[in-house]
C-alpha cells in the first residue's frame, strides 16, 4: 500500500476538554502520505463547536461536517461520506493517538491484508477517580479478557478498538448501522467478518483513552454498554459467552441476596461474597496507584460490574431496531 492518503474521521459531542489535544495528536502523526481530518459535530452543550472552528481555521487539513442527531454512528457515517481517501482511521474526540499510529496501522494492514486493524484502548486518568477507572478498564477483573483492553498477541479478533479501515470495505458494508447507538464497532466488525474480511488486533497500536470523570457518568456509560451488549446477543445468539454472563449473574446475586436477607439472613452470603471478591480484586490490581485512586477503585469496580449487569438484564427490545422498524411496530 506504500503510503496511501488517509482520512481520519472523528465523531464529536461535548468534547471541549479534550478535542484540541486529540486533533493535535492526529496532525502530528509522522505519516509520509497525505492526511485529512473530518470532525462530525453533534449538538454539543459546551464550547466544542468553538474549539472545532478554531482548529479548522488553523489547519486546512481539518474540515467540519454537521451531525444533527449527535449519535456516534451517524457522525461516523457523515464524516466518512465527507472524506475522500482510501484508508479511513476512526478516532474519538477524547482519544489520543500514539506517535506512529497511522504509519504502523497502514503497514500492518498491508502485511496482513486485513479489512480493519486496531490496537489497545490505553485508558489513562488525570484525576484520582479517573486513574481508578483507567486501572479498572485495563484489568481482567474489571472488563474481562478482551485484548484491546488488557493486551495480548497480534492476530485475528472479533472486534478492535476504533479501527483503521479500507474504504472499499466500509462502502461494501454500508458503513456503521445507525440503529446501534452503542456497540456500533462490534456490529460493523461482525458484518465484516461474516463477509469474509479479516479484523486484526495488534498491540503495536495504542490510543490513549480518557475515562469518565464522575461516578454518575461511569454508571451511565456501563449501563449503556450492558444494554447494547444484550442487543448484540439478541441478534447474534452464538456470540454469548460466559464472560458476558458474569456481570448479570453478579447483579442478580447481589439483588436477590439483599431482597431475601430480611426473611433468610443466609442470603447475605451473595452480596457479601461479591463485596469480598471486589475487595480482593482491588488489592490485586491497585499497585502503583495513589492513595485516593486506591480508595475509589472498589467503588469503580462495583459500579462497572453492576451497571453493566443491570443494563444487560433490563435492555429494552426496541434497542437496535431502526427508526423505521420502531415506527412500524408502533403503528
Amino acid at each position: 500500500m506504500s503510503s496511501p492518503p488517509v482520512s481520519v474521521v472523528v465523531p464529536v459531542l461535548n468534547e471541549e476538554r479534550h478535542l484540541s489535544d486529540a486533533v493535535a495528536r492526529i496532525l502530528e502523526q509522522d505519516y509520509p502520505g497525505d492526511l485529512e481530518v473530518v470532525l462530525a459535530l453533534g449538538p454539543s452543550k459546551d464550547r466544542t463547536d468553538e474549539v472545532a472552528a478554531r482548529l479548522a481555521a488553523a489547519d486546512p487539513r481539518v474540515r467540519l461536517v454537521r451531525n444533527p442527531t449527535g449519535r456516534t454512528p451517524d457522525g461516523l457515517n457523515a464524516a466518512i461520506a465527507a472524506s475522500t481517501h482510501p484508508v479511513v482511521v476512526r478516532v474519538d474526540g477524547h482519544g489520543l493517538l500514539a506517535q506512529g499510529y497511522v504509519r504502523t496501522a497502514v503497514r500492518v494492514m498491508d502485511e496482513t491484508g486485513a479489512a480493519n486493524v486496531g490496537g489497545l484502548m490505553a485508558a489513562e486518568g488525570v484525576t484520582p477517580f479517573e486513574q481508578a477507572v483507567a486501572r479498572a478498564m485495563t484489568s481482567r477483573f474489571g472488563v474481562g479478557g478482551a485484548r484491546f483492553h488488557t493486551g495480548g498477541e497480534a492476530g485475528p479478533a472479533d472486534t478492535v478498538y476504533l479501527g483503521v479501515f479500507r474504504r472499499e470495505v466500509l462502502e461494501k458494508h454500508g458503513g456503521y448501522d445507525p440503529a446501534f447507538v452503542r456497540a456500533q464497532d462490534w456490529e460493523l466488525n461482525h458484518r465484516i467478518r461474516e463477509g469474509g474480511g479479516l479484523v486484526w488486533f495488534t498491540p503495536e497500536l495504542s490510543v490513549t483513552y480518557r475515562p469518565r470523570p464522575t461516578l454518575q457518568a461511569l454508571a451511565r456509560q456501563y449501563l449503556d454498554y450492558g444494554r447494547w451488549r444484550r442487543v448484540v446477543v439478541r441478534q447474534n445468539p452464538g456470540t454469548l459467552t460466559a464472560r458476558y454472563l458474569a456481570a448479570p449473574l453478579a447483579t442478580l446475586g447481589v439483588l436477590a441476596g439483599l431482597v431475601v436477607a430480611p426473611f433468610w439472613p443466609w442470603a447475605l452470603v451473595l452480596p457479601l461474597g461479591y463485596a469480598g471478591a471486589v475487595g480482593l480484586g482491588t488489592v490485586l490490581t491497585w499497585g502503583g496507584l495513589p492513595l485516593r485512586a486506591r480508595a475509589a477503585l472498589p467503588l469503580v469496580y462495583a459500579t462497572m460490574h453492576l451497571a453493566w449487569g443491570a443494563g444487560f438484564l433490563t435492555s429494552p427490545r426496541r434497542l437496535g431496531r431502526s427508526d423505521a422498524v420502531r415506527a412500524a411496530e408502533a403503528a
